[in-house]
């Protein structure tokens, strides 16, 4: 029997390799740079948006198909759907995509390969390249299928805003973020970790997507989301907590705000998305903030509660105003106390549209660790 690193292993690895390529490495960078018509230097710079380091000049290192890539590339361009300027940054955007999936793809098929064997680290790249080659055509078949659906769903939020100019909308942006994730971690073991990650990851996409908003994405202990309307940011929000609650895992807090936002290549910017991001910072364990507009938008929808808390400084925002969001419970009137809370919420609106430097009881001494003030108090 071989072993490891024989040329029975190496020719099953090389096998492999060429099923996911398309053919054996043949061509050096510049080969590859004549034949698709491009300056090698401008090669360079897509292979490296695309997260790959250099190659040697005289490295035979690309295949046919990255020839073929290469002048599809360059049908875009000249058919004006890609400009020159931003290929590099297309690229970029759908490498840190991909690059993600090939990663859990390959770990989810090694952990199929090894399941059952005495040497859980050991795989066999011949069983490897036939499970590969069953594999790779009903993936890229599941994953085309996933790809026109999303780009069916953006097709026709576009046709439903004609009018909306290039990529700048209005929409409420979110974070939610894992309390004490740093140092609930350094006591997990690798697998544990990961199935805490996986198992929010998973429950924070099926509550996005079952109110209809979009997950930007995730970084690990916090997810980024948005939505087109204040009510669906708000269930969302609210909808995460809860969710996610269970004694063996570290709460969730959420930020959330409204505003005009840049969307550029599935990614958002925007002083928006600061906000929120700093609103989440300040949340209590199992609590949501919103700022001032998203609240505004809310005040008076039948299904939650906004209040006013104290103002804090946080980095960029001196004297940031913090709402509190909570479900107004269904079917139950609300008391005298609700109705006086609903009314100072009104009047805090109010002042601040008309002024928005008005003190409203501010801190001015209030540094970055400030507490916005406690859920249980219902108070501006």
């Amino acid at each position: 029997m071989d072993e490891p690193g024989t040329h029975a292993d190496g020719g099953a690895r090389d096998a492999l390799e060429r099923l996911l390529l398309g053919g054996p490495r043949r061509w050096t960078r510049h080969e590859v740079a004549g034949m698709a018509g491009m300056p090698p230097a401008r090669t360079q710079r897509l292979w490296r948006a695309l997260g790959f380091p250099d190659v040697a000049d005289d490295d035979a290192v690309f295949t046919d198909a990255d020839v073929h890539a290469l002048g599809l590339l360059s049908a875009l361009i000249d058919a004006g759907f890609v400009d020159e300027s931003t290929e590099a940054s297309i690229a970029r955007a759908l490498a840190q995509a991909l690059s993600r999936l090939a990663d859990w793809q390959a770990d989810l098929l090694a952990e199929v390969l090894t399941r059952g064997t005495e040497d859980p680290g050991q795989l066999d790249p011949a069983r490897a390249v036939d499970s590969v080659q069953r594999l790779l055509p009903v993936l890229r078949a599941v994953q085309d299928y996933v790809w026109r659906r999303h780009l069916a769903a953006n097709a026709d939020r576009l046709l439903a805003t004609p009018g909306a100019g290039g990529e700048r909308r209005e929409l409420a942006v979110g974070f939610a973020d894992l309390v004490g994730y740093t140092s609930r971690s350094r006591g997990m073991g690798g697998r544990e970790l990961g199935a805490m990650i996986e198992d929010f990851e998973s429950i924070a996409a099926e509550v996005v997507a079952r109110r209809a908003g979009r997950v930007v994405k995730t970084v690990g202990d916090g997810v980024l989301f948005t939505a087109a309307t204040a009510a669906t940011a708000a269930h969302i929000a609210l909808d995460l907590p809860e969710a996610w609650h269970a004694e063996d895992r570290p709460p969730l807090r959420v930020g959330a705000a409204y505003g005009t936002v840049l969307t550029h290549l599935g990614d958002v910017y925007s002083p928006v998305v600061n906000l929120a991001s700093r609103l989440t910072s300040l949340a209590r364990p199992d609590t949501v903030l919103v700022d001032r507009e998203l609240a505004r938008r809310l005040r008076g929808l039948p299904d939650f509660r906004v209040r006013p808390l104290r103002r804090v400084s946080v980095r960029g925002y001196d004297h940031l105003q913090p709402w509190l969001l909570r479900r107004r419970p269904a079917g139950g009137e609300d008391t005298a106390l609700e109705g006086l809370l609903d009314e100072i919420a009104d009047d805090v609106l109010e002042r601040e549209d008309g002024d928005p430097d008005a003190d409203l009881d501010a801190d001015p001494d209030a540094d970055l660790d400030a507490d916005p003030g406690h859920p249980d108090d219902e108070s501006a």
